[in-house]
């Protein structure tokens, strides 16, 4: 049946259909009960979030969409783009390579001249691996250098900053600068074991360290654990020297401090030291940093894990400097040093190809979220979810992410026992920073529909609203 355009039936229906149309919207707009419940409690303003729920397989429209495209500080939950924009250019089986040179004659086990170790940007040179690196190196007939050990850091050029700068933590590690010979992320790891027989506590350090003196003990307390790490009184300032002034409370148990090091520009030439002689290497020059010469002679190459296994440590654990050392190595360019500036290029020159060109590209500093001036919205997250899930490699993104209160920063959600439904049935990834909290990632619900879920908070209270997002995680998972 058809009706004239001056039928007053025709214009009922019409309006009708404007109405529908004004209500079904206003519906998609509605925050769900517990979300709004939630963000009430934590005297937040719905203005204050952005919220995207939808269908992972792109179709349909979204379920929720409350301000998606309003462009916010996402926090950590921006490491979704850098691991993505690696996991899509390079590749899960891409490796970065810290290669071994010398400019001398290698005879009888004896280096005569310099041994080079050139950074390949490894964002996880960690102990293990610089043990077996080394061991690698004697096995080829390196165990005596007659010369120096020469540090080439130059594949980066990180823009120089002060790690008090962001947030006045100079000594915590997720303020490490990224590095093109990253050596176990620049830290100092100090474990208290204590011994109430004898009223101490024994302090283990690792990594081993040239030329640093360390407390081996400090007395017990009975004082409460709440302020463990003041009680201690330690003194990190002096780089040659770490002590520790105070007590420790024999309450605690065994806990253990992450440190960075105070001295960050000496952390490689210090740790590479006492690891090659500690591992009986023997060395008649110093560790010292340098250029490789065009003309040494390649010895070996030590490469790093896969991309596909280091982006979970990334999201999974939020790792800062691994996000910076991938989101640098996504502006190398043949015989150019890597810098965030060509990075932010090299992502706003993919981003349009792989997630949309009628997408925003986010607003990026570093690429790991740990800024004030990164931005993105909910909506420009989601599509980078829904095309993730479509990627030849979407499972391994997909286990880059915590599982709801199973492992990484998610776990944290069983404590908080506000998504009982959520637990083990999402794939998240968390951001927290001054007035952030967000969320983003996948939740498989009730009927096996996977849905991508993203919540972000931008308030002076926003940690308050934390239960809000994990509402948010709940509803998309009960349907």
């Amino acid at each position: 049946m058809t009706y004239s355009t001056h039928s007053p039936r025709f214009w009922r229906s019409l309006c009708a259909l404007a109405l529908w149309a004004a209500s079904s919207l206003a519906l998609a707009q509605r925050l769900p009960p517990d979300v709004a419940n939630a963000l009430a409690r934590a005297k937040v303003p719905q203005d204050a979030v952005s919220l995207y729920v939808a269908r992972a397989d792109g179709l349909g429209s979204p379920r929720l969409s409350h301000r998606a495209s309003v462009l916010v500080n996402p926090a950590s939950v921006m490491k979704l783009v850098t691991t993505f924009a690696a996991l899509d250019t390079l590749g899960a089986d891409y490796t970065w390579k810290t290669r071994f040179y010398a400019d001398g004659p290698l005879k009888d086990g004896v280096l005569y001249g310099n041994l080079y170790i050139q950074g390949g940007g490894d964002p996880k040179l960690v102990l293990e691996r610089i043990a077996a690196t080394f061991a690698a190196l004697q096995t080829r007939g390196v165990q005596k250098v007659r010369g120096d050990i020469v540090l080439d850091h130059h594949l980066f050029e990180p823009e120089a900053r002060d790690p008090a700068e962001f947030d006045g933590q100079a000594l915590s590690p997720y303020n490490t600068a990224p590095d093109g010979l990253l050596v176990n992320f620049k830290s100092l790891i100090f474990t208290f074991t204590p011994e109430p027989d004898s009223g101490i506590a024994r302090i283990r350090s690792e990594p081993p360290i040239a030329d640093v003196q360390m407390d081996a003990q400090v007395p017990l307390s009975t004082q409460s654990c709440n302020d463990w790490r003041g009680a201690l009184q330690a003194e990190f300032a002096n780089p040659d020297q770490v002590h520790f002034g105070g007590s420790y409370p024999v309450k605690c148990g065994e806990r253990v401090w992450p440190v960075a090091y105070t001295d960050p520009a000496s952390y490689a030439r210090r740790v590479l030291q006492a690891m090659y002689l500690g591992l009986g290497g023997s060395l008649t020059g110093v560790v010292r940093d340098g250029r490789t010469p065009g003309d040494a002679t390649w010895l070996m190459d030590a490469p790093s894990l896969p991309l596909g296994e280091l982006i979970a440590d990334v999201n999974k654990f939020s790792n800062n400097v691994m996000a910076q050392q991938m989101f640098l190595t996504l502006g190398l360019q043949a015989g150019r040093p890597g810098t965030f500036a060509a990075s932010r290029a090299a992502v706003a020159a993919w981003w349009p190809q792989a997630i949309g060109r009628n997408v925003p590209v986010p607003t990026l500093e570093n690429g790991s979220g740990l800024s004030r001036d990164e931005r993105t919205s909910a909506s420009a997250l989601g599509q980078l979810l829904r095309r993730a899930a479509a990627h030849p490699q979407a499972a391994v993104f997909a286990h880059s992410l915590s599982v709801a209160g199973v492992d990484g920063t998610a776990q944290r959600m069983r404590d908080r026992g506000l998504a009982p439904e959520s637990i083990g049935n999402a794939q998240l990834k968390t951001g927290t920073l001054r007035d952030v909290a967000s969320v983003a990632g996948y939740a498989t619900g009730r009927s096996g529909q996977r849905y991508v879920v993203v919540g972000i908070v931008n308030h002076p209270l926003a940690p308050a609203a934390r239960p809000a997002l994990d509402a948010l995680v709940e509803w998309a998972v009960k349907e």
